[in-house]
């Protein structure tokens, strides 16, 4: 099958193209702007492999879409994403454009088009806070931000698109991944890299928020089986079945590092903060089978020793030694943030 990526060079769709090319025969186009979170050397061991092709491009380009979806393409795999909270908080037109506006341009052009499946990755955020139990498949949407607006958005109109225009819709909303690859603003790898540089993990409020937490390659073997046996129109949550505050993680990361819990710097909260995630993914264990198979302590442990191993890939995003590279190799698209 041949399979268009959004946002390949981003940290979730980077490790499905590892996982596809590794694990099946299918053939590979991963379109990426090359925002500040896409980065290519996440895909430097396999940028000349036989069955991926890498074309820089925005989702929001209808032509550059229409071309591509011409060109044979069965399924659309769509993870590009503006995905962090605090920047959508200050910049929200631009979530608003790729997450919302992007999946419209996607979808208009796949119904058009004979696809297999277009399979829209989402997120447990578009539920809002879960302050008791757990949020199934059709818990009414809720969302606090505009990032997560912009995603619950995306989510309805993709049903739209499907009950409308047939459109082979299928929808899978994660749960927080963390792993390799990680752009390090995200708490888990921005947590660990400060720490190896004994620098302050600043952690929001009374950092009792709860998370429910998935490791990446969980997730990725998750939205392959959805993509292969999923049934069309419908939503797949896929949690961990590990919550724990975001106190909890640091100190864990502390523990594992051997840092001392000084390190923790207790920081004024960001607005609209939600205070609890929390999925029930039952249906996608009894109807797929699908169980995560790293639990959360060996899955950090793994997360803070590729962050050990891949200190260059982390310190020149840090430094902003990146985004100097890209520049001079794609123009000036990417800018400093």
């Amino acid at each position: 099958m041949k399979i268009l990526i959004t946002g390949g060079a981003g940290f979730i769709g980077s490790n499905f193209i590892h996982l596809l090319l590794k694990e099946t025969s299918h053939q590979i186009i991963n379109l990426d702007a090359l925002t500040y979170a896409g980065n290519l050397e996440n895909l430097k061991e396999i940028e000349n492999h036989p069955r991926y092709q890498f074309i820089k491009g925005d989702i929001c380009n209808p032509e550059l879409v229409e071309e591509i979806l011409s060109s044979g393409v069965e399924a659309v795999v769509n993870f590009a994403a503006e995905s962090h909270v605090d920047r959508s908080i200050l910049e929200p037109q631009n979530f608003l454009q790729t997450n919302f506006f992007g999946t419209a341009v996607l979808l208009e052009s796949a119904r058009r088009h004979p696809l297999k499946v277009f399979l829209q990755v989402s997120t447990d955020e578009v539920y809002g806070p879960i302050m008791e139990g757990f949020a199934d498949e059709n818990y009414p949407l809720n969302p606090s931000s505009p990032y997560s607006a912009s995603k619950a958005s995306a989510d309805l109109l993709c049903l739209a698109y499907h009950h409308t225009y047939q459109v082979p819709v299928m929808i899978a909303r994660l749960s927080n991944n963390y792993g390799p690859y990680q752009f390090p603003e995200k708490l888990i790898p921005l947590f660990i890299t400060n720490a190896l540089e004994n620098q302050p993990l600043p952690l929001y409020g009374d950092g009792l928020y709860v998370r429910d937490w998935l490791y990446v390659e969980d997730a990725c073997q998750a939205l392959l089986l959805i993509l292969e046996e999923g049934k069309i129109g419908e939503v797949y949550n896929v949690g961990g079945g590990e919550l724990k505050t975001n106190l909890e993680v640091t100190e864990l990361i502390l523990k594992t590092l051997g840092k001392p819990r000084s390190l923790i710097q207790f920081v004024k909260d960001r607005p609209g903060h939600d205070r609890r995630y929390a999925l029930n993914s039952e249906k996608i264990k009894t109807q797929l089978g699908f169980e995560p198979s790293v639990n959360f302590e060996e899955g950090l442990k793994r997360t803070i020793k590729w962050y050990q191993e891949n200190q260059s890939w982390w310190k020149r995003i840090k430094t902003g030694e990146y985004l100097e590279y890209y520049q001079r190799q794609y123009g000036s698209r990417l800018k400093k943030k």
